[in-house]
């Protein structure tokens, strides 16, 4: 058996600030270090001392300091990789809400929205995920029984649909939402070769 438990980072400076994120690389809030740390917390309780545990993330400044918290809660050190970073927001990275509002084009309603940008200089819908689709494929060809892996909240959409192998094609429309801080919990069986996705976005640790 195989669980894998998709973490967003927790509370960040942009956030406060009212910037756009993206690769924007701001670092948690005190907030969300300590959010980090009940991340971590959850985490141990929900998986077996003894078990053998991999610990992946986002080579972005304040998903590599959620990994850190977590990896210090396991005696890990984190595998960072930076095709789990956030979707680059073009020009509008690390500028306040109103230059994305700005410069934001819509997706078409039919058509081309696996391929379309919304800002000037982002990436595409595709570029996302064919990145974290590569990325979590090969963190799954591990025989670990209990993997983390820290991400972005936009990048999260990539990583479950990457999990449940759905069609790249059919990104265009899917959207799955998580709160900063989440965990979400996927499971796949030995026999069956189900890959559930048994709890998304959970954030009763932060309550």
């Amino acid at each position: 058996m195989r669980t894998l438990y998709v973490v967003t980072h927790p509370q960040a400076t942009h956030h406060v600030e009212g910037r756009v994120g993206g690769r924007y690389d701001s670092d948690l809030t005190p907030a969300g270090a300590e959010a980090a740390g009940r991340v971590s917390e959850a985490l141990r309780s929900a998986i077996p001392n003894e078990a053998t545990v991999e610990l992946y993330s986002s080579d972005l400044k304040r998903t590599k300091q959620t990994a850190e918290v977590i990896g210090k809660r396991f005696g890990l050190e984190p595998v960072l990789d930076a095709r789990l970073r956030e979707a680059s927001f073009g020009e509008a990275e690390g500028h306040p809400q109103a230059r994305w509002d700005e410069l934001f084009s819509p997706p078409p309603a039919e058509g081309d929205r696996m391929g379309h940008r919304h800002i000037p200089g982002s990436e595409s819908r595709a570029e996302v995920a064919q990145r974290i689709y590569a990325a979590v494929d090969e963190i799954t060809e591990s025989p670990c029984e209990h993997q983390i892996v820290v991400t972005h909240g936009y990048a999260f959409t990539f990583a479950v649909a990457a999990w449940i192998r759905m069609p790249i094609e059919a990104l265009g429309y899917a959207l799955f939402k998580a709160r900063s801080g989440s965990i979400t919990t996927l499971h796949e069986d030995d026999l069956y070769r189900g890959r559930l996705v048994l709890r998304l976005g959970d954030t009763r640790h932060l309550d």
